[in-house]
């Protein structure tokens, strides 16, 4: 009696499961910036090279060029970073979350000062690299002003939540919240209150909060 033979079961190819290697990349691309912000942070701008990045952060020149374009790129890459703030939920989502969620101003102020103790310290030494290296450097001073004028249209969209929402004081317009708001989120006021006078974070938070509440609500 002949035996039937079954057809071979041949499995079909596995999906490709690309967690692994964006995980990778993910751990690439923040060594390389880790690498690179010390760079600058140690030598400043001008003096640093795309060459010492990348002797630092063990990947080729190359790689760096194609993936950032320069020097301007990568600190660009490390603005977008340090915005982002702690956590999986970037800072500006959780701040537009606050606004929406709160119906409290002075609570969403308060909410604004605690983003900025965790979004500033990243932050203000960038902003101040770039603005140190505008004036001889036509990339860092395109960049710089592009990352101001990101702020200031930040700061507009907050003082909007203020105006239209009818929770600042009579007679604000929303320019002149605008421009509040703006001056004191600036990279100057940390470093002067922080940096320099050596604040607290928390101290630093309560001054702005309490500033920013005495002069719009």
């Amino acid at each position: 009696m002949s035996v039937e033979h079954q057809p071979r079961q041949v499995n079909g190819p596995r999906a490709y499961d690309s967690s692994r290697r964006r995980e990778q990349s993910r751990q690439t691309h923040n060594a390389l910036l880790d690498a690179a912000q010390a760079r600058f942070i140690e030598q400043g701008y001008t003096a640093t090279t795309i060459e010492s990045i990348s002797a630092d952060a063990e990947v080729s020149a190359a790689t760096i060029y194609k993936s950032y374009g320069g020097k301007s790129g990568v600190v660009r890459a490390l603005c977008e970073r340090a915005l982002g703030g702690v956590g999986p939920v970037r800072a500006e989502q959780r701040s537009d979350a606050l606004q929406t969620s709160e119906a409290n101003a002075r609570k969403v102020i308060e909410g604004w000062g605690k983003l900025s103790t965790e979004v500033a310290p990243r932050i203000v030494p960038l902003l101040l690299l770039l603005r140190d290296a505008a004036e001889g450097d036509p990339a860092a001073a395109a960049l710089y002003s592009e990352l101001d004028a990101g702020r200031h249209a930040r700061m507009r969209q907050n003082a909007r939540y203020l105006v239209d929402g009818g929770h600042s004081r009579q007679g604000i317009s929303l320019s002149e919240a605008t421009d509040v708001l703006w001056t004191y989120s600036s990279p100057e006021l940390f470093d002067l209150l922080v940096r320099r006078r050596h604040w607290s974070l928390r101290r630093y938070s309560q001054f702005i909060v309490q500033a920013i509440t005495n002069a719009l609500l």
